[in-house]
């Protein structure tokens, strides 16, 4: 396909005005905004319906000091509201452009939080009538759902988007643009999905031939920000086919206009929550710089202690499931309860995995070291379900209390593939830079991987973590496990 470049002709003076008057007045919402907004509308709709039942079914009479009297009621109210909803990830933004996804998932969040709200005593408003909770309940849902519905319709309108331009005609700039565009014929397929967010094309040089629309050049940007309405200038450094001096010209000029420069790594991340191998070269310094600075002393031990009290209680579950599991395999597939298999850990060190044997014994003495596939005929009738529950995986709280995993991180591959993988994508020897876990980011983000493609997606969401590890993103992929494994999606 040959190169699509825009027609770009001078703009007068006024139309100038007129259109930076319009990229000012333009109410663009970025990525946090729109999540922000989200979450305090709901809290504000959920203590309000709380608020409107007590008053109208259990004989509450508003007054500022009975409302500062009774705070606990609407924060212990707003703290499980955030914990159910971040279970059912009801702040991802392609789930909250779905109207489906809405009256399921924030559907849902209403009804188990008010019942998990009318279970705790002393902190939540004593139930004088069943009237009340009927009406907490309908309040509730009828408020928060008409306005995800109404989120979900008018914040999508092109008034909210938020434009940008990426700087860059080379493969970083092609991959944005590819994947921003290739959404359109597939929603669902979209990581812009319902965050607003427009790449309208490339600026760099128009005689390369590329798949993607060629703006202008270089030193047009500035003219084609003010004729497209962008306040957003992605740059991508590989091949832009201009003097340094040039760029850094082009780039002073857009920041003096107020318009946002940032980098196509950030750019990515922040849309997909993932790292892209393809250009993660540009953001190296980020993912290689561990300072030791007293916070991550801090999170490093927290993240032991979060370890240890896991695995012991995880090693309480293992004892009363290991009995049945031991029997039914006995029953359907006679062989040993547990499986061992050399993976690679922290530092590209090897350890031995301990996991509920879920295949048929000496599974791989026919075809060696391969993926499991869709319906392999390896894995037996209880291991079917002990792969889909993830089940399979419980033994590994022995490798944590080991210091070998931990419970959340990357999870530790197989020396046969990490070698291959290795070959195919350089970075991936970075997810080494970090414990193994048993549940990850990937894990929660991606569904079971058997593809060198799917290796580099979940590697992707792997950098991400390794990049931005934190007790807050490890309490969200513990929040979410739970979730993934009654989906029963494993293999």
């Amino acid at each position: 396909m040959s190169t699509r470049i825009a027609s770009v002709h001078p703009i007068s003076s006024a139309v100038r005005q007129r259109r930076a008057s319009s990229v000012r007045f333009r109410l663009q919402l970025t990525v946090a905004e729109r999540k922000t907004l989200l979450l305090l509308m709901d809290l504000l709709l959920m203590n309000g319906s709380l608020l409107a039942a007590l008053t109208i079914w259990s004989h509450f009479v508003p007054s500022l000091p009975l409302l500062l009297e009774s705070i606990k009621w609407f924060v212990t109210l707003s703290v499980l509201w955030f914990w159910v909803g971040t279970v059912l990830d009801i702040y991802d933004l392609a789930r909250s452009a779905s109207v489906s996804s809405i009256v399921i998932n924030v559907g849902l969040t209403v009804l188990l939080t008010i019942l998990g709200y009318l279970a705790i005593p002393w902190l939540t408003p004593p139930v004088h009538a069943r009237i009340y909770v009927l009406g907490f309940v309908i309040l509730s849902l009828m408020t928060v759902v008409a306005w995800r519905v109404l989120y979900a319709k008018a914040l999508n309108q092109p008034a909210f988007s938020q434009r940008a331009l990426v700087l860059g005609t080379g493969a970083t700039a092609q991959m944005l643009v590819q994947e921003s565009h290739r959404a359109d014929q597939n929603a669902d397929a979209n990581p812009f999905r319902g965050t607003g967010y427009q790449v309208l094309g490339v600026v760099g040089a128009t005689d390369m031939q590329q798949e993607i629309p060629v703006l202008g050049g270089v030193h047009q940007i500035v003219r084609l920000a003010r004729q497209y309405q962008v306040h957003e200038i992605i740059v991508a450094p590989d091949d832009l086919c201009a003097s340094d001096a040039d760029i850094y010209q082009v780039l002073l000029d857009c920041r003096e206009l107020g318009l946002r420069t940032v980098p196509v790594v950030e750019v990515y991340e922040r849309l997909t929550a993932r790292l892209p191998v393809e250009y993660a070269r540009y953001g190296l310094q980020a993912l290689l710089d561990q300072s030791d600075d007293p916070s991550a002393r801090l999170y490093g031990a927290s993240k032991r202690l979060m370890d240890i009290l896991m695995a012991l209680a995880g090693l309480v579950v293992m004892g009363l499931l290991m009995p049945w599991i031991a029997l039914a395999n006995a029953l359907a597939s006679p062989g040993p309860l547990f499986y061992r298999q050399q993976r690679i850990g922290k530092g590209g060190r090897p350890f031995v995995v301990l996991k509920f044997r879920s295949m048929k014994v000496n599974a791989e003495q026919a075809n060696g070291v391969v993926w499991t596939e869709d319906n392999d005929p390896r894995i037996t009738p209880v291991g079917r379900w002990l792969r889909k529950l993830r089940v399979d995986e419980l033994p590994q709280v022995v490798n944590v209390l080991h210091g070998e995993m931990s419970v959340v991180g990357p999870r530790p591959e197989r020396p046969h593939f990490v070698g291959q993988l290795a070959r195919e994508f350089p970075l991936y020897r970075i997810r080494n830079a970090v414990k193994p876990g048993i549940t990850g980011w990937a894990q929660i983000c991606y569904r079971y991987g058997n593809t060198v493609e799917d290796s580099r997606i979940k590697l992707e969401y792997d950098l991400y973590y390794v990049k931005h590890a934190s007790l807050y993103l490890d309490l969200l992929v513990l929040l979410q496990t739970p979730l993934v494994m009654l989906e029963g999606k494993g293999k």
